[in-house]
């Protein structure tokens, strides 16, 4: 233990009557801390009740639907994060617990998600993921060290990779879709010198150049959708999905803990495939169809090799990754190759050497590769050893003991289905280097969810830790997504449960996460949030994502359910 937890144990026991909670309101009217001692936690009975419940109204929708996707028995555990950062492998630089959908990766497609397996007893194919929390009884980088690093850091510009998302570009838009690709990394350089020329957190800074950059990336992607449109090629999905970019301070690590950790293999390998889009030539009009078709198979190819990894996790002896899931990828891959060169090769030039890229490996190195200036750091490793350790974030993973998922409806009116491929997430990973705008208090234990917390609860004997995480409760209507993810959704009005003008109320997820931790551990502030390295575990840096996979036809049972006031499942 550190000496500041040292302190900071004996001033919270000696002095426990002396303590007052601080709540930060969900709309963030408070300053965020990363701190990593004792100050961070409360006794949940000094929190004062805060929880505000709108009255219903005569057309309340007052019904509740549960799924249950269980607690993560199948260890699936990532640092991606499809929500916030779609295409950015490892982007989270912390651990997710997933549940509901078993392909998932942040490369993965509607259509990957769509024909994924499930957790979920109800075949709910939706993704529900949070940070895990970890118990470690040995000495984390405290606060001091963490802020010293930063200080001594610049944080470094990263931005989803576009050109790994388009279909087949066609012959007579290609120079133009290249021009407009290498726009978007001048625009990220440009961001990225902004922010490398100055020294720790500065969170106006972050926040002017990322939305100078996020202006700038939309008007760019919705211009290579219109030229691929325009030259007859099919309008890229989800391109406004890749708009925000985000300030990273991987750098942190190696001043903290000298780069990576010393296991040498990963514990959540991913299927590694070479990119087949940057190898294509401009594709003839006639054969645009048949090579999108083709693009999507491979990608479907590999969400459902890293599914495998997934399920068969602890089978067959050491060649079994090869000859189950890397073998049979090779194989299929192959075919899909030969049948793209061959429709290209009707109408033009065949492209040559794409049998070449049929090998697949598994990623047990990994990490998203570095924009930080040469020699300033090296990438950020996946998570290593049987703790899926990372850089500060160590220890044993402590899985829930049961995780409550729920939709409920909306005090003023009716409840509209959520869209297909709706994309959501609460709270903020990072109210330190971005502010707390958008972060939410989440921590409460059993007994007592009147009240939540931005501070770590010490529960009364016999009660749970819990996080309660309330997703946004009403839609614009229109979009499954929107450039900074957060936008196409809102929250309803804290006090009459209202939703603001323009949108509509559609069924609200509420996650509760409950842990068995044992009370000299809550004491001795021995639990945390697994988070980024500038946050160093703040508790007011929780967070949850979900994905709604629902089919329409349990999306609508779920909407009837809530409208008309049952308790369904």
């Amino acid at each position: 233990m550190t000496p500041t937890r040292v302190v900071a144990v004996a001033v919270v026991l000696a002095a426990t009557a002396a303590l007052t909670a601080t709540f930060v309101s969900s709309g963030g009217k408070g300053t965020a801390d990363a701190a990593t001692n004792l100050s961070s936690f409360v006794p949940i009975e000094r929190v004062r009740p805060n929880v505000v419940r709108p009255r219903t109204g005569p057309d309340a929708s007052t019904g509740r639907f549960t799924v249950d996707c269980g607690t993560n028995g199948n260890r699936k555990f990532s640092p991606d994060n499809p929500v916030a950062q779609p295409g950015v492998r490892n982007g989270a630089e912390h651990v997710h617990d997933f549940v509901g959908n078993l392909a998932i990766t942040a490369n993965s497609s509607d259509a990957d998600l769509d024909t994924s397996g499930t957790t979920c007893v109800n075949g709910d194919k939706s993704s529900y993921f949070w940070p895990v929390v970890r118990i470690d009884r040995s000495v984390r980088a405290d606060g001091r060290d963490i802020q010293r690093a930063l200080a001594a850091t610049s944080g470094t510009v990263v931005c989803p990779s576009v050109r790994d998302r388009l279909p087949a570009v066609p012959t007579g838009a290609k120079a133009v879709v290249d021009r407009q690709l290498a726009d978007l990394e001048r625009y990220r350089v440009a961001a990225d010198r902004r922010v490398t020329a100055t020294r720790g957190v500065h969170v106006q800074l972050n926040n002017d150049v990322l939305q100078w950059l996020r202006t700038r990336r939309a008007a760019s992607l919705a211009a290579i959708g219109d030229t691929i449109r325009r030259a007859g090629g099919q309008h890229p999905a989800r391109l406004r999905s890749l708009t925000d970019c985000d300030v990273s301070y991987d750098a942190i690590h190696g001043r903290l803990h000298g780069g990576h950790t010393t296991a040498p293999r990963s514990a959540t390998p991913q299927v590694t495939c070479p990119s087949v889009r940057d190898r294509l030539p401009g594709v003839p009009r006639s054969a645009l169809a048949e090579v999108d078709r083709g693009l999507g198979e491979l990608d479907r190819q590999i969400s459902e090799a890293n599914q495998r990894l997934v399920t068969s996790r602890g089978e067959g002896g050491a060649g079994f990754v090869e000859n189950a899931v890397l073998g049979p990828l090779r194989a299929k891959r192959t075919a899909v190759l030969d049948r793209i060169a061959i429709a290209i090769g009707r109408a033009g030039a065949r492209p040559q050497g794409l049998d070449a890229l049929a090998t697949c490996t598994l990623d047990q190195r990994g990490g998203q590769p570095s924009t930080a200036p040469t020699g300033s750091a090296s990438p950020l490793p996946d998570p290593q050893g049987a703790n899926l350790e990372l850089p500060n974030n160590t220890g044993e993973i402590l899985r829930p003991a049961s995780v409550l998922i729920e939709y409920r409806g909306n005090p003023v009116g009716k409840v509209v289905p959520m869209p297909k491929f709706l994309r959501e997430l609460t709270g903020d990973a990072k109210p330190t280097s971005r502010g707390p705008a958008n972060a939410r208090a989440t921590w409460t234990c059993s007994g007592f969810t009147d009240r939540l917390s931005d501070r770590y609860p010490i529960c009364p004997p016999g009660r749970q830790v819990q996080r309660v995480q309330d997703f946004p409760g009403c839609w614009d209507g229109a979009n499954t997504d929107s450039a900074n993810h957060r936008d196409h959704v809102a929250f309803a009005d804290r006090a009459t449960g209202a939703c603001p003008q323009g949108f509509v109320a559609i069924p609200q997820l509420r996650i509760t996460i409950s842990y068995d931790i044992p009370r000299n551990v809550q004491l001795k502030g021995e639990y945390a949030l697994d988070s980024f390295p500038e946050e160093n575990h703040n508790p007011f840096s929780d967070h949850n994502d979900f994905v709604n996979v629902n089919s329409a036809r349990t999306m609508q049972h779920i909407a009837t359910c809530l409208n008309k006031g049952r308790n369904c499942r």
